[in-house]
């Protein structure tokens, strides 16, 4: 897709069909110069790049110090910045997203957007992909919604981060796996889990209207999980840009494994859809084991889901 021009470290206007992947800054490689890292050289088929993981209560005062943000890349927020830029000169499409969050991050009661922005414009990058994980979900139906202990404070963290960054800024969020579940047509919907339901209070507020893309992490749910039907879920809560995860490393529950064959069917399901898309977690993962069909590396889910989703460029290399 052919998009106008914005000016450096605004975002983009959103894709019909996203294709967002998180950069594992832990298992990035080590760099003097923005050309070196694999940040700099990831193919134009992404649409979303989620830089993995900030911490919500960061410390960040500028100077592109990021030692105090989460972020665990093994070079200087200069080099990070340099990368950015060409990876963003290179695909200028790309959005480029600060995640905050993750599955063992703390500190969002001390949420520092002030300074998640600040560190947001200096890399130059586009927004901020929000992962919030309650530790302690506590969902329960109540006259036929669901009802959780964190909504309000999810609902508030979202219109916290928009009122710091503005539209043309980016904001995505990650939904749990079974999110949408508990309501209507998937009120039944397996499996039983705390976390169900706990994205709809979200979706139905009008801080839904402060979010550009909405992921699904669907994996590490157990065997009765299905991607499918809880793509379907988010979809009847949610309209917009709608993106269908996809796990590099095997389920620690049990689930079904992200398989080539696995993948390209659970993904025709959201080919059905015109804003249906996918996530990847996470980009320089490599899975235990012999590599192969049944045990994909993120270069070949990734080469994968371009294909799928009937993407351009899907031969280019992933480094």
């Amino acid at each position: 897709m052919c998009l106008a021009a914005l000016a450096p470290g605004a975002a983009r206007a959103e894709p019909q069909r996203p294709f967002l992947a998180y950069h594992a800054s832990w298992y990035e490689v080590a760099a003097t110069r923005g050309e070196q890292t694999t940040l700099a050289r990831l193919p134009g088929y992404l649409t979303h790049v989620a830089l993995s993981f900030a911490r919500p209560d960061m410390v960040y005062r500028g100077d592109l110090d990021i030692a105090g943000t989460g972020l665990q890349y093994p070079y200087p927020g200069s080099v990070l910045k340099e990368a950015i830029a060409l990876l963003k000169a290179r695909h200028p499409d790309i959005a480029v997203l600060v995640s905050i969050g993750g599955a063992n991050a703390h500190g969002w009661d001390r949420l520092d957007e002030t300074a998640l922005a600040r560190l947001v414009r200096d890399l130059g990058a586009d927004g901020v992909d929000i992962d919030f994980e309650s530790a302690n979900p506590s969902c329960v139906p109540v006259s036929g919604r669901m009802r959780c202990a964190d909504d309000a404070f999810l609902i508030a963290l979202v219109r916290r981060v928009r009122a710091a960054l503005p539209r043309p800024y980016v904001i995505s969020t990650a939904g749990w796996s079974v999110g949408a579940y508990g309501e209507g047509t998937f009120a039944d919907a397996l499996p039983r889990s705390p976390w169900r339901g706990s994205m709809m209070a979200l979706l139905r507020s009008q801080a839904a209207a402060d979010l550009d893309l909405v992921s699904i992490m669907s994996y590490d749910a157990g065997p009765a999980y299905r991607p499918a039907q809880a793509f379907r879920a988010y979809r009847a809560a949610w309209k917009g840009p709608l993106a269908l995860g996809v796990s590099v490393m095997p389920s620690t529950q049990g689930g079904p494994r992200y398989t080539v064959d696995y993948t390209a069917t659970t993904l025709m399901e959201v080919l059905r859809d015109p804003r249906g898309g996918a996530m990847l977690y996470a980009l320089l993962e490599v899975p235990p084991g012999p590599p192969g069909p049944d045990n994909p590396d993120y270069r070949t889910l990734a080469g994968l889901i371009c294909l799928t989703l009937e993407k351009a460029g899907c031969d280019a290399t992933m480094p």
